[in-house]
C-alpha cells in the first residue's frame, strides 16, 4: 500500500504529466501526441524539497497529494556469486 509523503492538493489538468523531479518538487510537462514534440519546458507546480528513498516509487495520487509505494522487484532471481571450483595451481 502507498503512504502519503506530503499533502499538496494539486489539481491535475488533462494533457499534462505530473511527477517528482530531481530536486524533490512536483513538476508537470506537456504530454506529446504521436511524433509531435512539445515545445514547453517543465513547470514546477509545488516546491517541496523531498528526499527520495531508494526502492520506492513516488507518484501524485487521486487527491493530488504526493505518495510513495515500495517498488515490486519480481522476476527471475539472480544467482548468487559462487567461488570458482577450480583452485589456482602454483608452478
Amino acid at each position: 500500500m502507498a503512504t502519503k509523503v506530503a499533502k499538496v492538493g494539486v489539481k491535475k489538468e488533462s494533457g499534462w504529466l505530473y511527477y517528482l523531479d530531481k530536486k524533490g518538487n512536483i513538476s508537470r510537462s506537456k504530454m506529446g501526441r504521436g511524433r509531435k514534440p512539445t515545445n514547453t519546458k517543465p513547470q514546477v507546480v509545488a516546491k517541496l524539497g523531498v528526499k527520495r528513498q531508494v526502492g520506492y516509487l513516488y507518484f501524485i495520487d487521486k487527491q493530488g497529494d504526493l505518495s510513495m509505494a515500495k517498488m515490486s522487484r519480481s522476476g527471475r532471481k539472480r544467482k548468487t556469486a559462487k567461488k570458482s571450483a577450480r583452485a589456482k595451481k602454483k608452478h
